[in-house]
């Protein structure tokens, strides 16, 4: 091994990308090598490289898996987060098995991109997330069992920090919950741990070793000179970690709140591939209980109920979405049902704000006193749909907790074509159609009818008609000029294929790692005369003497893979968009059967026949029920009491979507975009404008 790596012939290239690394060359001492934050860069490609022969032997991961669930007598059913989880070889190797609520957490965003992808791969349906441990985003008393596998504690520089982690971990745990943790056993290490050591990765990546104790003798120093046949030193990296004996491991628990620390066994893994095993040789298994109790209920005696702030519509207001353009007595009496159920709704105490004009004092008078609002403005600030984020935005400012979408969520969703993008770029099937804005010219596009015209921003159903169903150009030019009458002269609209098959509509209630799918109903256009479009649009909604009003909502009966398929990607949009607490997937089949997804709705209708109350009175639900369960989830979201009101949803769904960012989706996507070259084939980019991409049409 030499220490000048720069190659001395002008004419020998390197390979394209590669760079000349720089080594210290022989040192005395390891330690003032080691940054504190070395964690933060190790945990990269050479890492799955240099301990393949552990981390990729499927065998090893088996029998820790075996000896985990063995050990803490876990059921399938258990909420389990595998903390520091790596590229998720254990999160994997439960949810094979059958155990629907395993999570991974972890620092490296290398390594959590790997475990999506090889989730993604496996089809199995866990979530992974990026982030410190010292620091979980969970709410407290989630999980049943939390791990620390794979030698994965005790890498930080002072106690102080690992302490810090297990006290997290105490939170998240439910009463009962128990960590289990795999740490290496720092005796044995201290005595057996090779100084120098060798051995090829594979045929062309070899890796030289140092280690040596540190000055106090609590870290096993490393250095690991990683070189390629062909390239020579590719990097030179310097780690620490604490070695903790039993006792040490007994009083940090102890220390850090957790009862009956029990330590299990040895474990010393066998692999075929292992030369150095370093600090994965032999392991100490323990685990520890948490003993609390559950936060006290907001009914517990001498308690008081929740204050529960509703936001509503303003009745004194123009409202032009409803067909007089004021609240009307129907309205009234959806209102009036509203409160009767929240009325049954125990350990809660409701007042109701519907004057706009004052809402803002109303709600900074209220701050302080004012444990959760109820966000149900769908009509938005002033009765302007366009102004539904304004509320959410307006709590946020004045601090105060709120069921349902934020303002982003909602600002994202009110635009169908930018929905659109976001789903084809998740390769989830949208209907074919082309945005068109302002006076553009669709005279020179090739369509294929029917068609349905429909404003691209708006909710319920405003500007959708039977007539939005047309035939012809001239229909098309006939019915924007229409439609934009009413919602204003330079308003975008979709051409969207009008699908044949069923129409129907998808309900979630609650957030990852704990969501409920609804039962999906169809619309039933049996009572529908023959001669109308089956198009569940503003009369069905809005105008009881139209023969639309005599739509029924029932189960869809979906063949099952359709109805899996359906259900995952709503709930990867529920998250990749934002959703919070509750909303609405509508799609419709073509005419194969297949499901194409039409729009999303967070904060979807709220009222007592609405879609979200008649799916949930298939699994019987009441409408109070229903709203109960709503509440309940942005309080479990903030952390607000524990389940004072216990709703049973039936349809429990474990997390089949991660909550990921938009960086990290678009990671994802950078991804799959580099291994493959391309989403889209050659095929679908020489289509004509109705391949599916939203595109727009300028004016010509």
């Amino acid at each position: 091994m030499t220490q000048n790596t720069t190659d001395s012939n002008p004419r020998r290239k390197r390979a394209k990308g590669t760079a000349q690394t720089k080594t210290l060359g022989p040192v005395d001492d390891l330690e003032p090598h080691v940054r504190s934050d070395w964690w933060q860069t190790l945990f990269n490609s050479l890492y799955l490289k240099t301990d393949a022969d552990l981390l990729d032997d499927m065998e090893v991961t088996k029998e820790e898996a075996d000896l985990l669930v063995s050990i803490l007598g876990l059921d399938p059913e258990d909420m389990v987060l595998d903390l520091c989880c790596g590229q998720g070889r254990h999160v994997l190797e439960l949810a094979r098995r059958g155990f629907s609520n395993v999570e991974g957490y972890d620092r490296s965003q290398y390594l959590i991109r790997k475990a999506r992808t090889r989730a993604q791969k496996e089809n199995l349906q866990v979530r992974f997330r990026e982030g410190d441990a010292r620091k979980l985003p969970y709410p407290s008393d989630t999980f049943s069992v939390v791990t620390i596998l794979g030698n994965s504690f005790g890498y930080f520089d002072s106690t102080l920090h690992d302490r810090k982690v297990l006290e997290e971990v105490f939170r998240v745990l439910k009463p009962g919950g128990r960590v289990f943790i795999d740490a290496v056993d720092g005796d044995h290490m201290k005595k057996n741990f090779q100084p120098r050591s060798w051995e090829w990765l594979d045929r062309k990546y070899f890796v030289c070793r140092e280690r040596a104790l540190s000055s106090d003798g609590d870290r096993l120093i490393c250095r690991e000179v990683i070189c390629r046949n062909d390239r020579g030193i590719i990097t030179d990296q310097f780690y620490a970690e604490r070695l903790y004996n039993r006792e040490n491991l007994f009083e940090l628990l102890t220390a850090s709140g957790f009862s009956s620390p029990t330590f299990h066994t040895t474990f010393s893994p066998v692999s075929a591939g292992t030369q150095d095993a370093g600090m994965m040789g032999q392991r100490i298994l323990l685990s520890a209980t948490v003993e609390k109790a559950w936060p006290s209920l907001p009914n517990a005696e001498n308690k008081k109920p929740l204050n529960v702030v509703v936001v509503l519509g303003d009745p004194r207001k123009e409202d032009r979405v409803k067909p007089a353009c004021v609240f009307d007595d129907d309205d009234f009496e959806t209102v009036n049902r509203m409160k009767k159920a929240l009325s049954e709704i125990p350990c809660m105490k409701f007042t109701f704000l519907d004057r706009h004009e004052t809402l803002l004092e109303d709600l900074k008078k209220r701050a302080g006193k004012t444990d959760l609002v109820l966000n149900l403005c769908d009509e938005g600030f002033n009765n302007d749909p366009t102004k539904e984020l304004h509320v959410p935005a307006l709590l946020e400012q004045l601090n105060i907790p709120y069921t349902g979408a934020g303002p982003q969520c909602l600002a994202f969703c009110y635009d169908k074509s930018l929905v659109r993008g976001v789903a084809r770029e998740m390769r989830i099937p949208v209907a074919k159609g082309v945005l068109v804005t302002g006076d553009s010219d669709v005279s020179r596009l090739s369509f294929s009818f029917p068609l349905l015209v429909k404003p691209n921003s708006g909710d319920s159903s405003y500007g959708i008609t039977q007539k939005s169903i047309v035939h012809s150009r001239e229909e098309i030019f006939y019915m924007m000029k229409e439609t934009r009458e009413k919602i204003g002269a330079n308003k975008p609209f979709l051409l969207e294929e009008f699908l044949p098959g069923k129409d129907i509509s998808v309900g979630i209630i609650g957030n990852p790692p704990s969501c409920t799918v609804l039962p999906i109903t169809e619309e039933d256009y049996s009572a529908v005369p023959e001669d109308l479009p089956k198009l569940c649009g503003y009369e069905a909604k809005w105008l009881p003497d139209s023969p639309y009003w005599k739509i029924k909502t029932v189960p869809a009966g979906l063949p099952e893979k359709t109805e899996k398929e359906i259900v995952r990607c709503c709930l990867a949009l529920f998250t990749r968009l934002g959703c919070r607490d509750y909303a609405r997937f509508d799609w419709r089949l073509d005419a194969e059967g297949r499901p194409k997804l039409l729009e999303v709705n967070p904060n979807p209708g709220w009222c007592w026949d609405g879609h979200l109350a008649k799916m949930a009175a298939y699994v019987n639900i009441s409408y109070s029920g229903t709203l109960a369960a709503i509440l309940e989830a942005a309080k479990k979201r903030y952390g607000i009491g524990a389940g004072a009101v216990k709703v049973e949803l039936q349809r429990k769904v474990p997390v089949r979507s991660p909550r990921k960012s938009p960086d990290e989706y678009a990671a994802e996507f950078e991804e799959e975009v580099e291994a493959k070259g391309s989403i889209e084939s050659e095929n679908d980019r020489k289509r004509n404008v109705f391949s599916g991409n939203s595109q727009t049409i300028q004016a010509l």
